[in-house]
């Protein structure tokens, strides 16, 4: 294999079952220990300090970025307007998650930090429960690295986002956040019947993998899909504003 096969991923990579294999189970320890090491390290320490590994964490998801994008438009040497929206926009979920966490330095705003965390957490679990890329090849190619990386990042991002108190999950603003989701679910529209870059970007369209994993029929599925988005993200404001919402329930009690 040459560097050039390797950073183009033209090698011949066989697919293997690589899901909780070694590689997998390796990259979620090394997450799981930068997640506790960051917030031991660097939870009490000033602002700047901590957005120093913000901007790091984001840098590096920028990398990973913008290489994959310049390696995509190598490979082809006829490109069309096409082929420059399918590469240059960030089309699943997760791509828009890396998107969100570059973009959310710098808003540099609360309910950013805070929707941001909510979806790529939702994104790192739902890929480190079921890898469907990354690890499901004999050799680790750039386009490999890419998945693993990404993922891995958003992961540790989004926790991060947390435990060094960027985001701050309060009721009394949840609205900034709920607009934000919206106009994810509106770009995912955009992307489905304008652009026609993704046909599923956010795994909500009739037949996608996660309704086929279930085996439901789709009124059901969406259903699931509306009530698990809901309790996921009222999970994160349940916790972080716990007092306030028990507190409220006793006076009007």
């Amino acid at each position: 294999m040459t560097f050039k096969e390797w950073i183009l991923s033209s090698y011949e990579n066989p697919d293997i079952n690589g899901q909780w294999g070694a590689r997998h189970i390796i990259v979620l320890i090394l997450c799981i220990g930068l997640i506790v090491a960051f917030a031991f390290l660097f939870r009490n320490k000033n602002e700047r300090t901590r957005k120093i590994v913000l901007y790091s964490l984001v840098g590096l998801i920028l990398f990973f970025e913008i290489m994959r994008r310049v390696l995509n438009l190598i490979r082809h040497e006829h490109v069309t307007l096409d082929d420059y929206l399918y590469t240059l926009l960030p089309r699943p979920w997760c791509a828009i998650s890396c998107w969100m966490c570059i973009i959310s330095v710098f808003v540099n705003k609360k309910f950013f930090y805070n929707i941001t965390s909510i979806t790529a957490l939702l994104c790192a679990v739902i890929f480190f429960a079921y890898p469907g890329a990354g690890f499901n090849n004999k050799y680790i190619l750039f386009e490999n690295l890419y998945s693993i990386s990404t993922h891995a990042l958003i992961l540790i991002t989004s926790i991060t986002l947390i435990t060094l108190r960027f985001a701050d999950f309060r009721y009394n603003g949840i609205w900034k956040e709920a607009i934000t989701l919206a106009v994810i679910f509106i770009y995912a529209f955009i992307e489905i019947y304008v652009l026609h870059t993704s046909d599923d970007p956010l795994y909500f369209m009739p037949n996608n993998d996660v309704q086929d994993i279930l085996g439901l029929p789709y009124p059901a599925f969406l259903v699931i899909y509306i009530v698990f988005m809901l309790v996921w993200v009222n999970a994160f404001y349940l916790i972080n504003d716990r007092k306030t919402v028990f507190c409220k329930k006793q006076k009007i009690k």
